[in-house]
């Protein structure tokens, strides 16, 4: 059984469907609100898990309803939860999603606790990093808080996977810590500074000239290139019928992240990854959204 890490963010999400993404200025009326368990962090950690991983999640939340429901959430999912710290003085990450009729979004986050989720948090969890077959981070929490968990995958043989999202600056420290880095186009241009006319080919050639060993580049719909000492390779994605994107790129992470612990061939990794990203974007909300891992190879054929 895989071994996973994850460290990052917990958020409850508070999802509204709308016709359009509004224009800046606008205001447009929606569906009945609803709440759903989300965050980056926390839907890897889900969908690893479903995906019949050996998690454990490494995150910070508040001492509020959010936080109680969460960790409620992932004690039912299976995931070990012992480095999950409830904080007493801020409250819990929050996320405000509206959804169009395409399935696409547009997310602001209120980060809480996950702001506190600091370096020690992730050394009082140091033992379970001495078996992690593979660390995963993003970067809705502290950038240091990510470093010192690569840290200590890097100390103890454990793979590192970095889904930099949000995208902001990378210090040459984390980047040199990085086995894998997975962003998506729009992260791939705002991390490189990429001309406009720059293709996503050549972003992930500019990404590996960062030192980074393997790059992965989502393309929603188009799939997903691949970019490692072989070589650049174009996946295409699975043909579903989309209803929600949101957390597709978290499934796809989590998929990645247990293809690699239990050592599939690099194009089986990604027909994985991007068979559970598939079948995430059939369904509404983050958390609720991710697939097992029957559903993933049964959508494959194994």
């Amino acid at each position: 059984m895989a071994n996973i890490v994850v460290v990052g963010s917990s958020n409850t999400d508070l999802v509204v469907r709308v016709p359009r993404i509004p224009q800046m200025g606008e205001t447009i009326i929606g569906e009945n609100m609803s709440m759903v368990p989300g965050g980056k962090g926390a839907n890897q950690a889900v969908a690893a898990a479903r995906l019949g991983a050996q998690v454990t999640f490494v995150a910070r939340v508040g001492n509020d309803s959010f936080g109680q429901q969460s960790l409620s959430n992932f004690n039912q999912e299976g995931i070990d939860t012992r480095y999950i710290t409830v904080d007493d003085q801020t409250p819990s990450g929050a996320a405000l999603i509206a959804v169009d009729e395409r399935g696409k979004n547009a997310i602001v986050v209120s980060p809480g606790a996950n702001a506190r989720l600091y370096p020690d948090d992730v050394d009082r969890a140091e033992e379970v990093f001495t078996r992690a077959d593979v660390v995963l981070a993003q970067l809705e929490i502290p950038l240091l808080t990510v470093q010192r968990a690569f840290e200590l995958a890097r100390q103890y043989g454990a793979r590192t996977i970095l889904n930099p999202a949000p995208a902001m600056p990378l210090s040459e420290t984390l980047l040199a810590l990085t086995d894998i880095i997975t962003p998506n186009e729009l992260e791939a241009r705002q991390l490189i500074n990429a001309r406009p006319s720059a293709t996503p080919e050549e972003m992930a050639h500019e990404l590996y000239a960062k030192g980074i060993p393997t790059v992965v580049l989502t393309l929603a719909e188009k799939g997903a290139l691949l970019l490692y000492e072989d070589g650049l390779k174009h996946f295409p994605a699975i043909e579903v019928q989309a209803i929600d994107s949101t957390a597709a790129g978290d499934a796809f992470n989590a998929a990645l992240a247990i293809a690699l612990a239990e050592g599939m061939e690099p194009e089986l990794v990604i027909r994985f990854a991007n068979a559970a990203a598939g079948l995430s974007v059939t369904r509404p909300g983050a958390q609720p959204s991710m697939p097992t891992r029957d559903e993933v190879e049964a959508l494959l054929g194994w």
